[in-house]
Formats: structure tokens, sequence, C-alpha cells
């Protein structure tokens, strides 16, 4: 039996090399500016990542790719982004024995002057944990979909570059569209506009990209079409990836964020973690709006609290932060099956878990 056939990649690097790049004069895949190369179906899309200063110069090489792009037999979508480069942060050696690293020149303690609100959205609230597995991401999505359950215009960007997981959470999956402008339209799910470069990138592919580029496709995710003039996006929710590193930089520097919750587990291994966060965020001037603990306990048959984790870590570290505990979320089992299935438990529920993100939510809003 036939297998489909779908675009052949040799084909599109041979295609993409009858373009010429204005600098060097070589084809663009020779010149190495086909970046994050993704074939998925019938839809091929890279990355086309110049120099800010260069970004006008580029823009006709971008849409000549797309033609080139889009004549490569099994290919029905064509899509190039053009974005901007930033350099990467260096390493210094103290003039002693003893190798010293400098602080990142653009890591301020305040946003970029450049920094600003995506168009037509009124406020935005990062979601971030210094380590992963504490459950920031079911965090992130619930509050996005409790937001839209108080009737509020909800988005969620999905920032983890190498772990993207809101297209399982919410069990959406297609092919973000462009607009005239070339600016990403998002996907919707339970009442959420939603973008993330799992929607993007092949499933099950390892995004292996250096800092640079993974903030540049950060920035042009954050560049999607959240609302408009007539009806503006209330609210829209970052979940940032774990850490402390070039992503959450990026999105300091150039987001004008409302402030960022921080996610722990109680046990004091997870609040170390979650204290770098804090004081990261603090460093650059974002105002910390709170600390969610997430999974607080665990109810027992007769309706006891066990605290798996333990118990009060999350309020006593908002207490030294002289901020609110926003939430204590259960952990509940079918707060896991609604991951796991695409659909958000606050949309589909009104158990203890379901309750507190509401309760968020309304804190927030």
């Amino acid at each position: 039996m036939s297998q489909p056939v779908g675009p052949d990649r040799a084909a599109i690097l041979q295609a993409l090399d009858g373009v010429t790049d204005p600098r060097s004069g070589q084809g663009l895949s020779a010149a190495g500016l086909v970046r994050g190369l993704v074939i998925r179906g019938e839809r091929a899309a890279f990355m086309l990542e110049v120099p800010p200063a260069e970004i006008e110069l580029y823009r006709p090489v971008r849409d000549a790719a797309e033609v080139a792009l889009a004549r490569v037999a099994g290919v029905a979508t064509a899509q190039v982004v053009l974005t901007a480069e930033t350099a990467a942060p260096q390493l210094k050696t103290a003039p002693s024995r003893r190798a010293r690293v400098a602080e990142d020149p653009q890591a301020r303690l305040q946003p970029m002057p450049e920094a600003e609100r995506p168009a037509h959205v009124r406020k935005v609230i990062a979601v971030a944990s210094g380590k992963g597995g504490v459950g920031k991401s079911t965090v992130s999505v619930n509050l996005a979909a409790a937001f839209a359950k108080l009737g509020l215009r909800a988005g969620l960007l999905d920032a983890d570059i190498y772990g993207p997981s809101a297209p399982q959470m919410l069990g959406v999956d297609g092919e973000p569209t462009f607009d005239a402008d070339k600016k990403l339209n998002p996907l919707e799910a339970w009442g959420v506009k939603v973008m993330s470069i799992g929607f993007i990138v092949e499933e099950g592919t390892a995004n292996i990209w250096r800092g640079p580029m993974a903030s540049s496709a950060v920035r042009t995710l954050m560049g999607s079409n959240w609302g408009s003039e007539a009806e503006p996006l209330d609210v829209l929710v970052v979940d940032l990836p774990p850490g402390t590193g070039d992503i959450q930089l990026t999105l300091v520097q150039r987001l004008k964020l409302d402030g960022v919750v921080i996610v722990s587990t109680p046990q004091e291994i997870a609040l170390i973690d979650a204290r770098r966060a804090a004081a990261m965020f603090g460093k650059l001037g974002t105002p910390i709006l709170g600390v969610v603990e997430n999974m607080a306990w665990l109810e027992g048959p007769s309706g006891e609290r066990m605290p798996i984790f333990g118990a009060g870590g999350a309020r006593t570290e908002a207490e030294r932060l002289g901020v609110p505990l926003l939430a204590e979320i259960p952990l509940e089992m079918a707060l896991r099956e609604a991951c796991d299935v695409g659909r958000p438990l606050v949309a589909t529920s009104d158990s203890p878990a379901a309750r507190a993100f509401v309760a968020m939510a309304e804190k927030l809003r």
C-alpha cells in the first residue's frame, strides 16, 4: 500500500538555496539562515533570524522564501517567520585563577525602555516557578480558564519553548495562521485564546535551540493577534518555563508585565528554587502578585487532609515576601486526569481544586 507523500526536507533546503542572502550572497540554507525548520503534514515553516538593524532589508527575502517554499512538491502551507536575533551574554574571566561569570548586562533592574504590552491586551500576568514538576503549567491553564469562566476575555501564552504543554492540557490541536502582517493568529479552546510553540513544531520533536533563538521564538509568540480595538483581551496569562534564564529575561525586558505569580509545592526543596525565581523578578522590578501552593494536601478516605509534601511552606514563603497566598491547590486525581485529556478542571468540575482556581482568578482579575 502506498504511503502519503509529504514535503521532502532536502528539496525544501534546495529550494531555499535559490533565495539569496543579501549579506553573504549565498543561498539561505547555505548561509545558515534556515532556523528551526518544521515539516508537519503538508505544512513547512522556519524562522529567518537576522540582526535587529536589518529587519527591513530582509522583509523581501522573507517573502521570496515563502514563495520558494510554497513551490516545493507536497507543501500546501508555507510560513516563514522573520525575527531579530539578540546577542548572548558573554563570560568574563577575573584576573585571578578563579573564573567568574559576569552579570548579563541586559538583566537590568527594570524592563528595557522598549518593553511594551501586546496590542489590545489590558493585563499580563506571568506564572513562574524556580523548578519543574511543581504544576506551574497546570496552574497557568486553569487560571486562564478560570478567567474565562468569570466572563473575561482571556488568553494563554505557553512560553515554555522546550516543554510546551498547553496544546495537550487544553485539548486543542491545529496550525496557527498568519495575518497580512505575518502576525500569528492564536487558536481558541474553552473560551481561551492560546498560542504555543507546540502548535508549530512537530510533536515529539526535541527543540535544540540556543538561548537567542529560543528568545526570538518567544518574541514571535508574544506578538500574536491577542485582541482587537473593539474586543481587547482582558488578561493574558504567560506560562513561563522553569528556571531563571534567557526566556524569562526576554519576557521581562520586552513585555510589560503587571506581575508574576510564583508556584511551589510545600516542601523545602521546591521552595529553595521558588525563592530564586522570586529574587530574579525582584531584581528586574517585576511585581510579585502572590504565591500558589500546589499539591497542598491529599484528601483521605475519611475526608482528612494528608500533607504528602509537607504543610504550610508556601504560606510561610508568601509571608516572608510580603505578598498574599493566592491559593492552596489540593492534590486531586480529577485534576491530573483533566490535564491529560485536555479538559481544564475549572471548566468541567466544581471540585475543591476547581474552586481554588476560580477564587484565585477573582483575586487577580
